[in-house]
């Protein structure tokens, strides 16, 4: 089998940096316990080395001890727990992708000054709730074209319009022309970041030169998942976790596969999949 590995695919610039800090702290925590909030990133081969090392993963503040060392994850979290954390007199490590960070500011910003927010993306993912968490949890949050025609909007405010980093750029500006027939007073940030257009459209271009395409990422990971609507919409796409999920039956039917990766996705993971269809 032909293997084509799209141009951009796999760790993200916000991703590695939030690993390669939390590996350092891990590396000099001595005898000291080191937690998260919540997975540091959506992959869970990657996370569990990290648990292996020694990282204390916790689905609460109130879990961690008093004057811990606490890492942010790159997904990022709500003002509140920066305060809260402030108050256990906790140590904090901040992950926060940059990007997401910008959209903290852009929200607290606009949200201060009388603007109602509304969020492009799915209101259960942790972005999102840390978003909406620099707005008194008061945004709106809207995931579908259908939800824009369902919600109550007053006239009379001013709105200002933000996108979780990994939505699908065309699916935005669909929201937001749906936004603007609705709302005289909008502001528009597009805060998808580079990286996700980058790996959209390089999936994109490789899915209409292949047979198939193999997606790899974490089955919770936005970007992994938008990749694979991407994808299927041009071609046969498989997605997976690990190279185990791969059925050599289902694939041998093909002579060009096309691989992608989410950005949570480590190298290593990718060359295992590599190295497997190499082998057809």
């Amino acid at each position: 089998m032909e293997v084509r590995i799209a141009e951009n695919a796999g760790f993200c610039f916000g991703v590695k940096r939030a690993m390669n800090m939390a590996w350092d702290e891990l590396e000099n925590k001595g005898d000291n316990s080191v937690y998260s909030l919540g997975p540091l990133i959506h992959n869970k081969q990657a996370v569990d080395r990290y648990k292996e090392k020694g990282l204390m993963e916790m689905d609460s503040l109130e879990k961690i001890p008093n004057d811990s060392k606490l890492i942010i994850r790159s997904h990022g979290v709500a003002k509140k727990i920066y305060t809260e954390s402030k108050s256990k007199n906790m140590d904090i490590v901040d992950t926060t992708c940059p990007f997401v960070k910008k959209i903290h500011d852009i929200v607290k910003e606009f949200s201060n000054n009388g603007y109602k927010i509304i969020i492009v993306g799915n209101a259960a993912h942790p972005e999102i709730i840390g978003i909406n968490g620099w707005c008194d949890n008061e945004a709106i949050v809207i995931n579908s074209e259908e939800e824009v025609d369902n919600i109550s909007l007053n006239c009379h405010d001013k709105y200002c319009v933000v996108s979780q980093t990994t939505a699908n750029l065309e699916f935005f500006d669909r929201i937001v022309a749906k936004l603007e027939s609705k709302i005289e007073d909008l502001t528009v940030k597009n805060t998808i970041c580079c990286a996700t257009k980058e790996r959209q459209l390089s999936a994109t271009d490789l899915a209409k030169e292949v047979d198939c395409m193999i997606v790899i990422g974490g089955k919770h990971s936005s970007n992994t998942q938008k990749l694979v609507n991407i994808c299927k919409e041009i071609v046969p796409t498989f997605s997976i976790e690990t190279r185990e999920e791969l059925d050599r039956s289902k694939l041998e039917g093909y002579k060009v596969a096309g691989v992608t990766a989410g950005a949570s996705t480590p190298d290593w993971i990718i060359d295992e999949v590599i190295e497997f269809l190499k082998e057809l």
